[in-house]
């Protein structure tokens, strides 16, 4: 993926400020062998893009100065309430350097698993990303895994699955084998059943 980026000149709080309001967004690139540069970015293309998946999970090749820079998306800051991006940091990436990054993971297979299909069990994404370590050239755009195979009682961990090649999950402390899918038993609906009713008292009976 592409991006176009201008350098920086005037920098701070105020120089931000109106940077903003002239349909620009702030930014920083920083990492390497370079010292970290001031950038200004448009904000209009920046906001649309920043909603395509592969924008954060991908080596892009940002545009500067006529010269094109491989750089990795590392933060973005937005506006508390307006639909405004106040600020975008990218890292530059050397081709020799591991990268170390948040993926996608793409379930598939759902439907036709047995647990879905004939135990009409729910499954339960707990992970939709996964922190992941590999050389710039093996950085998958998203990571697929299919749960066609998923039974009732049964959940998928994260040794469970197969990376792509050249890529190792990051994991810490004691969470070496989480959770990335359970599965949900359908709830038993038990019945309860209907008190006879109380048979209907005689009326008043002839006077004596």
């Amino acid at each position: 993926m592409n991006i176009v980026a201008f350098e920086r000149a005037k920098q701070g709080t105020g120089a931000s400020r109106r940077l903003r309001n002239s349909g620009r967004t702030p930014g920083i690139i920083y990492g390497g062998e370079a010292q970290p540069q001031a950038i200004e970015v448009d904000h209009n293309d920046l906001w649309h893009t920043l909603k395509k998946e592969a924008f954060h999970s991908s080596v892009l090749d940002m545009d500067l100065g006529g010269q094109t820079i491989k750089v990795v998306l590392r933060d973005v800051q937005y506006h508390p309430y307006k639909q405004q991006v106040l600020h975008i940091d990218f890292q530059r990436v050397d081709a020799k350097t591991k990268l170390h990054l948040k993926v996608p993971v793409h379930y598939t297979g759902a439907d036709e698993s047995t647990a879905v299909k004939v135990e009409h069990c729910t499954l339960n994404i707990v992970v939709n990303e996964l922190d992941v370590t590999c050389m710039p050239s093996d950085l998958p755009e998203f990571i697929a895994v299919d749960l066609s195979g998923l039974k009732k009682g049964a959940a998928l961990h994260l040794k469970d699955i197969k990376l792509p090649r050249g890529v190792t999950a990051v994991t810490r402390g004691s969470q070496n084998n989480p959770v990335l899918v359970s599965v949900v038993a359908p709830v038993a609906v038990v019945e309860t059943p209907v008190a006879a009713a109380a048979p209907a008292k005689g009326k008043g009976k002839g006077k004596k």
